[in-house]
C-alpha cells in the first residue's frame, strides 16, 4: 500500500499493540505518522519510534485531541491565575461496577490494560497541570480476576491504581476501574494550598475560603473543546514550521508512567523514573 501511494501523512488508528510497528514502517518509507493514542504501549516503542523519526526527518505525535478540552483548559486558567494556590496533588479517576466487554479494548496484550485507554486521556491533563514538574519514580497497584471476558487470563486488570511522584513534592495519582460501586465526582480533582478544583467532563466545582476561612463553593460550565487546535498546529508546524505541541516526548510521559505502573505491580515495589 505505501509503495503504491505518494500519501505524506499517514493517521494510525488501530488497535494499541500494532501503533508500533505500523509506526515504524510507515515513518521507514519517509511518512508523517500520527498515532491514535496511546503512542505505542512501553518506553522502549516510543524510543525506537522517535529515534526512526529523527533519521528519517518526519513528524511522529499522537493525536491527543484532549489536550483541548474545555475542562483542562479551564482548569489550567484557574491554577495559572493562583486562585487555589499552589497545587499539591491531582487526583485523577474514571470507572463504575461494570462488567468490561469482549472488545479488543479488554485484552491485556492488545490494549495494554486498563491504564492504557482513558488513563493515558487524564495522565495528559494531569501533566499539563502540573508544569515542569519532574517524574522521579511510580508505583502502582492493581486488582485482576473478578471480571472474566473472553480473553480470559489476558483480560485487563479490574482495576488498577498509580502513584507518580515528582521532583516538587507534588503527586498525581490515577485509578480506573470496573468495580468501583461509588464513583468519584468528576474526572480529576486538584487539590492546592488555598482551595480544590473538581473537573467534570463539562462542569467544575471549586471550593476555597473566605477571609473568616469559611468555605465558598462555585460551581459552572466547561468552556467548548478546541480539538481542531491539534490538526492546525499539525498544519503549521509542515508548513510553517511552527513549534509541534504534542510531540512523540510529550507523548511518551504518560506511556511511561503507566509502564512502570504495570512493572512496579509485578515487583510489588516503586520503580525510579527513566525520563522526567
Amino acid at each position: 500500500m505505501l509503495k503504491n501511494s505518494s500519501v505524506n501523512l499517514l493517521a494510525i488508528i488501530t488497535p494499541h499493540n500494532t501503533h508500533a510497528a505500523l509506526a515504524l514502517e510507515c515513518l521507514k518509507s519517509g511518512r508523517h505518522v500520527i498515532c491514535e493514542k496511546p503512542l505505542a504501549l512501553t518506553t522502549d516503542e516510543c524510543d525506537t519510534m522517535i529515534e526512526e523519526a529523527q533519521k528519517q526527518g518526519c513528524l511522529l505525535s499522537t493525536y491527543h485531541n484532549r489536550h483541548w478540552d474545555g475542562n483542562v483548559m479551564f482548569a489550567l486558567e484557574k491554577v495559572r491565575s493562583g486562585i487555589i494556590g499552589d497545587v499539591v496533588r491531582i487526583e485523577a479517576h474514571t470507572g463504575n461496577w461494570s462488567q468490561p466487554k469482549d472488545s479488543w479494548r479488554s485484552s491485556k496484550s492488545i490494549s495494554g490494560g486498563i491504564l492504557y485507554n482513558w488513563g493515558v486521556h487524564l495522565l495528559e491533563y494531569a501533566l499539563q497541570i502540573i508544569g515542569n514538574a519532574e517524574i522521579t519514580e511510580v508505583s502502582g497497584f492493581a486488582k485482576n480476576g473478578f471480571w472474566q471476558t473472553k480473553w480470559e487470563e489476558d483480560s485487563n486488570e479490574d482495576e488498577a491504581f498509580l502513584v507518580a511522584r515528582f521532583n516538587t513534592g507534588q503527586w498525581i495519582t490515577l485509578c480506573i476501574s470496573s468495580l468501583d460501586s461509588n464513583p468519584k465526582e468528576g474526572m480529576f480533582e486538584i487539590t492546592a494550598t488555598k482551595g480544590s478544583l473538581i473537573m467534570g467532563s463539562s462542569d467544575w466545582k471549586m471550593i476555597t475560603h473566605d477571609s473568616g476561612g469559611s468555605i465558598v463553593t462555585e460551581t459552572g460550565k466547561c468552556p467548548d473543546a478546541q480539538w481542531l487546535k491539534y490538526y492546525q498546529n499539525i498544519s503549521d508546524h509542515l508548513c510553517k514550521s511552527d513549534p509541534l505541541v504534542i510531540t512523540p516526548e510529550w507523548a511518551r510521559r504518560p506511556i511511561h508512567i503507566i509502564e512502570l505502573a504495570c512493572l512496579s505491580v509485578q515487583k510489588g515495589t516503586s520503580l525510579k523514573a527513566k525520563y522526567k
